[in-house]
Parts: structure tokens; sequence; C-alpha cells
């Protein structure tokens, strides 16, 4: 015999889960209309403060993710962001900007790839490592492309200041995170290394943590104004 309570429960259960369902799907639209109206990668804690609080963040960007892997749109993850990006398999049917941000110097790429696989570094660190002086004019090019930053002050005599990348640099080289740049077999694919290479070289592993090290101290506005990136009074310089 059938005892009614029983389809009264199933029925609450079924009408709790379909629930459950819409605001996973709701949560997930947020989410998607987040990512889509920003030009910049949107970070898992911007989109955590517009959701439910009991869902997982990050499990649902990998769900949309999947999701988009086979569209002509991707959604990728940056750091700890997500973005919308053309698939790389499409690239070449986008027409570019007749304003393309023109290439880079050699000494430029050479500086930028010793601060990602060194950060964090000085200035002296750079030109000990490349053996010749580095301009500040290459490393003002950096910075304006938004692709390097200030971290902080060594803990050491003259207190020199420390470089790292941003996140639009992982962005604009498709990397997810600083473990995903090439290795030596990847650089040699690549010819970006010749066969004939010393038996001891080695390419170092990327600092993975953003915060500062032990032998870091923050930089201060008076530092900003020493730097030149603030005008005398805390006043921003266009």
């Amino acid at each position: 015999m059938i005892d009614p309570d029983d389809d009264i429960g199933a029925e609450q259960g079924e009408g709790a889960e379909s629930q459950d369902f819409q605001a996973e799907l709701e949560a997930e639209r947020i989410a998607e209309a987040l990512v889509f109206a920003s030009a910049q990668p949107v970070s898992e804690a911007f989109i955590a403060d517009r959701i439910a609080k009991h869902f997982n963040v990050h499990t649902i960007m990998l769900r949309l993710k999947e999701q988009y892997a086979p569209r002509g749109v991707n959604l990728v993850q940056v750091d700890d962001a997500w973005a919308f990006r053309t698939a790389a398999d499409l690239s070449f049917v986008i027409r570019r900007d007749e304003n393309e941000t023109k290439k880079l110097s050699r000494a430029a790429l050479e500086v930028l790839a010793i601060i990602a696989y060194h950060q964090p570094v000085t200035r002296a660190e750079i030109e000990d490592i490349r053996g010749v002086q580095t301009s500040r004019g290459t490393l003002d090019v950096l910075m304006e492309a938004g692709w390097v930053r200030f971290r902080g002050r060594r803990r050491t005599p003259g207190r020199p200041v420390t470089l790292g990348t941003t996140r639009d640099f992982l962005d604009h080289f498709g990397l997810e995170e600083l473990r995903d740049l090439p290795g030596i077999e990847e650089l040699k694919g690549a010819g970006l290394l010749s066969g004939r290479i010393p038996a001891n070289f080695n390419i170092p592993s990327p600092s993975m943590n953003d915060e500062l090290t032990e032998d870091e101290d923050p930089i201060t506005q008076m530092d900003l104004e020493e730097l030149g990136l603030l005008a005398p009074g805390g006043a921003s310089e266009d």
C-alpha cells in the first residue's frame, strides 16, 4: 500500500532540487554577464560578491569554461580572474586594428623575459643577467604596455625597487598563471634557444606568489613620488 506522505515528501524534494537548479543557473548567468560586460579579466572575488554566498565561483567558472570550449569564443582563466577571448584557432580571421602596438625591441623582450622568470628582480639583477645596462626607456615601454609593475623595495643597501609581471601580461600572452611559461624544451622547439646550449644552463621556476617576499618592503607614497609615479603631495601625474 502506497503511503501518501511518501508522495508528498518526494514532491517537496523534487521542488527543492528544482529551486536549487534554478538558483545555480541564475548564478551562472550572472557570472557570464559580468565577464562578458568587462573589457578586463574579472576576478573570482568580484563575481562572488554578486552571487549567492553558498555557490562555489571557481566550480561555476570551470563549468562555463567547458561549455564555451568548442565555440568561437572561449572563457579563459587569467591568474584568479576570467575573460572571454577569441578561440585560438580562429585568430587569423579577426581583423587587426590598424593602430596595432608596434613590436617590442629585442632589448625589451629580453628584459621582459628576465622579469617574468626571475621575479621579484631588481634593475641591477637584470643588468647582471644581460651583461649590459638597461635603459629607463626600456622599462617605461614595458610598464606603459601594462605588463610590468613595481612590486616593492628590496631590504638591501640602497633599497632597490623590485619588478614583477602583471595580470595583463598573463592575459596578453594567453597564460593562466606563471607556471605556464615555456620551459627549455618548449623554447628550443619554438626556435628561441639554439640546439647547443651550456650543460649547466637552466630556466628558473618563476615565483607563483604575488605577495611580497620576506626581503621586500611595500612601496610607500614617498617611494611613488621618488619613482615619478606621483606628483609631490600625492596627486597622480597625468
